[in-house]
């Protein structure tokens, strides 16, 4: 046996069954008392993986005697599991049954590609919000999730029965973080006769909510996830370990959200990238799991890696309520405190560095309107909307002055002689844009008469992992709701509003508690179970408002209860979005307008001319715990789990076939074999310097994912809805980007088209792009192929937090489909930069002090990049030349962020799935 593995090998019985496990007590080299415990499980990990190869003694001792400075060392890891959802799972299933294929085209036995580790994966990204505010939304979104996407399903259907060591949760269940906060999650894993911290990677960036819970897991893009699927370890830097120091209680009248949105500010202040968050201090007492994992899952938006919360009994309280085993339980408990895993609140930790934060000092909080850690207090949000107005959209805003003659007319106050922002009464084509004031529309529709105008909201969704999970904050609203109809309010018509719960435990609770009556009355009906509006799934607005906002060229906005609020992420219509509490979100759909201050100003007025306050319809936090205590059960646990893989009867009766291979449909627009793969040499061509590149793309900060990657609905005059045209696919069934990232030819045709983003060389917004020396205008993928023709390779210039954002492997797979080469930033989002290494994309960053702007470079340029083809070795120095067209010569350096030798393998061979398809092919 390994030496290390055999130094810690140490036996423990538990239930009456003796377990092996790897011993964090008496190390050789040190005790691990002041080691975070974060570490300390990566420690574990290394350990009990041992093989003197890709985990080496160094590996071990890098671990061992980890130190609060950072280190700059890569350490393995080897998650016991894996999650995906099926915006990522699918692309993932059509690499692995390409795989498939190609291994089978060289001979050999397709049956021997499978996944060597679990993988649970959850379908909850493909509902969309088409129906709203009626008690037959569900079934309709249903029916049309169906209808949609049958094609993705029989693929997932092939993996869940063809695929060994790979189970599908089929539609209609819940959100893939909070079933696995609720169930997959064991806290302590039982395998093959050894004990061991459960742990986890997902292909999705919200992976870490389940830190909440005592697991380590965090989001990798479904590249790498691919790869570790395969036996793989996932290399990453030595982390620091930041301490989050918890004191105080939340005040009565704030929430979870109040407290992870006010975190979020902090940690992204703090500067938090890359690095380990673990909580503690007195205040984490207070906190119960679901508080916990929505502090966790925010953990991409604070750009840490975990915020990790150690098992303690409380853990314990959680499992047990959520149904998990007693002897379950027993394991998790007599493991963590045997092998020094368990929180009791007296350590003596060293961390990295600190960050202390008071709960007490919470006040009402959103964040918006397109940045998750872009704080305002609640009652600041009225004063400070004319300064969003103008910075965002260089608008004047101009506000209402009569509160209740508005609500008043919006319930259909038709006849009276009334004027808003020089809005004529009488409009023709049922409404008329005022271009005078603050933008203005009145809507005459079906028997109402309404005013939409700047600030308007037009999307209210209680949704996402982030709060669904949390009984707390969705009880909350409930019981808001029910205040606000015994007031006589209702939510304003213009509001498309819904409930899209994480998982049906939820459901059940609202109905016993009778909450979901409430919640009907104000609209928030449920519309399916699923992220939908937190990913774009919000479905179209109705046609009146949607003809309104276009025409009028309002800035209307949404409030949902997610974790994102990117740019023409929630609604390419919706161009300000804000993050907030599910209560809130009821709260702000009554009053149907976000220029207001909610704490002081009326929500609206009663059926008697009374003004009802906030204050008026705040359950209290005694109502709210006695409620849970009452209607949450464990049975309610039991009952959704036990069936959590058996589908509806539309799932039971899809018809796949089990061959070895997939059977792919040559005239599918849903799904084809991954491009990567075939025809694929078992020797490699040598790396080459990338000469004479143009740029096809130049950016500024913060560009995220969502702007590279496809996702959301798209339009017939887009390059991706021309294709689908071309293929006999009307426009009405085009569907979302991501329902179809099974299929390439869509997906390469979406990516950088995103409506929001601004490539500096082109005047107009979009994805656009020019053909050099033509100085030809067209789309990014036009122009792209255009330079394939002509053998050009292609370069992105960017700023600071390049790919920050959802781990979406299609911004890497779609960049190297377009012929990119390699990324010149300032930086890279973590997960993003790896992704582009695992697709054979160089990520090249400007040595310090330097970017684009300040080297004069305007992207008219052409690149030679030097250094690759020779020695290439991790954080390499490459020389670049970019050469204008007026003769100007620019040199500068550029350190190459390929982070380690596994790396530097990936690179060479185009892509880590290449890279584990010739070891296949090599050693069987």
């Amino acid at each position: 046996m390994d030496t290390s593995k055999a130094k810690s090998l140490q036996k423990l019985d538990v239930n009456g069954t003796t377990y092996h496990y790897s011993s964090l007590k008496n190390l050789p080299g040190g005790s691990v008392d002041h080691l975070p415990f974060s570490i300390r499980i990566l420690l574990e990990n290394v350990l009990r993986n041992f093989d003197g190869f890709s985990i080496t003694d160094e590996h071990v001792n890098t671990l061992l005697h980890w130190s609060p400075a950072p280190v700059d060392k890569d350490i393995p890891f080897k998650p016991a599991r894996i999650l995906m959802q099926d915006f990522t799972g699918v692309p993932a299933v059509v690499d692995m049954a390409s795989l498939r294929a190609e291994y089978v085209r060289h001979g050999k036995d397709g049956q021997k590609i499978n996944p060597a580790i679990p993988v649970d994966l959850v379908i909850d990204h493909s509902v969309q919000v088409d129906y709203f505010g009626t008690d037959y939304s569900y079934d309709k979104n249903v029916q049309l999730e169906y209808d949609r996407n049958t094609e993705r399903y029989e693929l997932l259907k092939w993996a869940q029965k063809g695929l060994r060591n790979f189970t599908v949760v089929p539609p209609g269940m819940g959100i893939c973080h909070q079933v696995n906060l609720e169930y997959l999650a064991k806290g302590v894993i039982s395998r093959e006769g050894w004990l061991f911290p459960d742990s986890l990677v997902g292909t999705d960036s919200h992976t870490p909510m389940v830190n909440g819970i005592g697991v380590i897991g965090w989001g990798v893009g479904g590249i790498e996830a691919e790869a570790a699927m395969l036996g793989q370890p996932i290399f990453f830097t030595c982390p620091e370990v930041i301490g989050l120091k918890l004191t105080g209680n939340i005040p009565d009248t704030c929430t979870a959200t109040d407290m992870v949105l006010s975190i979020t500010k902090i940690l992204r202040d703090k500067g938090v990238v890359g690095k380990f968050v673990e909580v503690f201090g007195e205040g984490l007492d207070n906190l119960t799991v679901t508080d916990r994992a929505t502090i966790s899952n925010m953990s991409p938006e604070f750009g840490c890696t975990v915020t990790y919360f150690p098992i303690d009994n409380r853990t314990l309280e959680y499992m047990h309520a959520t149904n998990r085993s007693k002897e379950q339980i027993e394991i998790v408990e007599t493991y963590c405190k045997e092998n020094l895993l368990w929180r009791t609140g007296n350590e003596n930790i060293q961390y990295s560095s600190l960050v202390e934060f008071d709960l007490s000092t919470l006040e009402p909080t959103v964040s918006g309107p397109k940045r998750p850690q872009d704080k305002i207090i609640v009652k600041e949000l009225g004063s400070k909307f004319a300064t969003l107005l103008d910075k965002e959209h260089n608008r004047e805003y101009q506000p209402f002055q009569d509160r209740r003659e508005a609500a008043w007319l919006a319930d259909g106050g038709s006849g009276t002689e009334f004027t808003f922002g020089k809005v004529p009464l009488t409009a023709p084509n049922n409404f008329q844009v005022d271009k005078e004031a603050i933008q203005s529309v009145r809507i005459k529709h079906k028997n109402k008469e309404f005013i939409l105008s700047d600030g308007s909201i037009v999307i209210a969704a209680i949704t996402s992992c982030t709060n669904t999970s949390n009984p707390a904050v969705m009880i909350g609203a409930g019981l808001l709701a029910r205040n606000a109809v015994e007031k006589g309010l209702r939510t304003k018509s213009w509001v498309k509003t819904s409930l899209a719960p994480g998982s049906k435990v939820v459901t059940q609770y609202l109905e016993r508690a009778g909450l979901n009556v409430d919640l009907d009355a104000l609209r928030f009906h449920t519309v399916g179970y699923g992220c939908t509006s937190c990913i774009g799934n919000s479905g179209p607005l109705p046609p009146h408002i949607a003809e309104a906002v276009d025409k009028g060229e309002l800035v209307v906005a949404s409030v949902l209860s997610g974790n994102r609020n990117f740019e023409a992420r929630v609604h390419p219509q919706v161009k300000m979005n804000f993050l907030m509490s599910p209560m809130l979100v009821v709260a702000y759909a009554l009053v149907g307008r976000v220029d207001i201050n909610l704490l002081e100003d009326p929500l609206d007025y009663d059926p008697n001319g009374n003004p009802v306050y906030l204050k008026d319809i705040w359950p209290s936090r005694e109502e709210i715990i006695r409620t849970i205590n009452d209607c949450v059960k464990q049975e309610d646990f039991q009952e959704v789990y036990d069936v959590i893989f058996d589908g509806s009867t539309d799932w039971q009766n899809l018809q796949v076939n089990l061959e070895q291979n997939y059977e792919w449909k040559s005239d599918s627009t849903y799904i084809k074999e991954s491009p990567f793969f075939e025809g694929l040499k078992e020797t490699l061509n040598p790396v080459t310097d990338i000469k004479d590149a143009r740029v096809l793309l130049y950016l500024g900060d913060s560009v995220t994912t969502d702007h590279i990657s496809p996702a959301g609905s798209f339009r017939d005059n887009t390059s991706a809805g021309q294709y689908l045209l071309a293929h006999d696919v009307a426009q009405a069934d085009f569907n979302s980007y991501g329902s179809r990232r099974g299929n390439h030819e869509v997906m390469m045709r979406g990516t950088f088209a995103n409506v929001r983003i601004k490539n500096k060389i082109v005047e107009k917004e979009g994805g656009y792009s020019i053909y050099f020396p033509d100085n030809e205008v067209n789309t990014v993928y036009e122009t792209a192929m255009a330079y394939q023709k002509d053998h050009t390779p292609l370069i992105v210039l960017a700023g600071k937090e390049y790919g920050s954002g959802s781990s979406r492997d299609w911004a890497a797979k779609g960049t190297f489909l377009l012929g990119i080469k390699a990324v010149i930033a300032e930086s890279f989002e973590r997960i993003h930069r790896s992704n582009l290494v695992g697709m054979g994309v160089a990520p090249l960053v400007f040595v310090e002090g330097q970017n684009a702007e300040s080297l004069g470079l305007d992207g008219t340029e052409t690149f030679t990049i030097t250094g690759l083809a020779e020695n290439l070795s991790p954080h390499k120095l490459l020389d670049v030349k970019a050469v204008h067209p007026s003769g100007k010569v620019t040199d500068f350096k550029v350190k190459a962020r390929l982070d380690s030798a596994i790396e530097i393998e990936y690179y060479k061979n185009d892509g880590i799935l290449q890279y584990v398809l010739r070891e296949y092919l090599k050693n069987n």
